[in-house]
């Protein structure tokens, strides 16, 4: 019989996964099926309705994107320790009666900027814009790869300093406020992760933090060239990303986590990618 796994999100007609996993499954000849179900915002229970009823009906696994992450982590039976870190969860595996979470967006997204991108963050100076969800889930796949320092930056002073202070990398990983930033030079590596470039808007953050010879990664994908990377390159910057690769990434992972066989992703990524300009 063949396997049944999802994604549900509301909206999630924009989705891609089904179109990734399709590939990643006819890659590695697996006998699965994957869709994507729009999860009901109202009432409050009704997304936990929906994911027992696939799991009722012989689901295996699902991934969980906007805006339901938070209510998958909060109906897990376990967790991992990333999804305890960003108290959300983009994947769920679903064995023995009982509903596991995980997050993957920061395994993604580390994996695309060392691996597809060829940039290690080892002894680099790593600034990480925002500190909501995607930052959570990103922090300790980040602090692994062992950078000089990791600087979180967000509006909300206080909410980057709770995150740090849960995390508890003191010398390592720091906050502060967007105002704090010119006076902390240039780092080698800006992730864009606030909410700002979905409605074309600019994190108010001087183009003093770019390093002509380091790159700006921006989290939103298919957007072409952001207000984020706009300001990169008017600083000079001549590295910039977006996150399409980190959507393939931790799409892999997942998949690897599900099926026990690790798919390519170069392909997929390549035919996603829209031009930066």
């Amino acid at each position: 019989m063949t396997d049944q796994y999802a994604v549900v999100g509301n909206p999630i007609g924009h989705t891609k996964s089904p179109l990734i996993h399709g590939l990643f499954a006819q890659e590695t000849q697996q006998d699965m099926a994957y869709t994507a179900i729009e999860g009901p915002l109202n009432p409050q229970e009704a997304f936990a309705g929906t994911v027992n009823a696939f799991r009722a009906a012989g689901g295996k696994g699902m991934n969980v994107t906007a805006p339901f992450k938070l209510k998958a982590f909060a109906m897990a039976d376990e967790r991992s320790e990333r999804a305890e870190l960003a108290g959300a969860a983009n994947a769920l595996r679903f064995e023995d009666g009982r509903i596991v979470a995980e997050n993957f967006d920061g395994v993604g997204l580390v994996r695309d900027i060392e691996v597809n991108l060829n940039l290690p963050m080892s002894g680099k100076r790593v600034l990480v814009l925002g500190s909501g969800g995607a930052v959570r889930g990103a922090l300790l796949p980040f602090l692994a790869a062992r950078p000089a320092e990791l600087v979180v930056a967000n509006r909300d002073v206080c909410k980057a300093e709770t995150l740090a202070a849960q995390v508890g990398a003191p010398g390592l990983l720091l906050a502060c406020g967007y105002r704090d930033l010119e006076a902390m030079g240039c780092f080698d590596l800006v992730v864009n992760a606030t909410s700002a470039s979905l409605t074309g808007e600019l994190p108010p953050v001087p183009p003093t933090v770019f390093s002509p010879v380091g790159t700006a990664y921006e989290l939103v994908y298919g957007k072409g060239l952001t207000p984020f990377l706009r300001l990169a390159r008017n600083a000079g910057v001549l590295g910039m990303a977006d996150g399409v690769g980190m959507l393939v990434e931790q799409a892999a992972a997942a998949f690897e986590w599900w099926r026990g066989v690790r798919p390519r992703t170069r392909a997929i990524i390549d035919q996603l990618t829209v031009p930066l300009n």
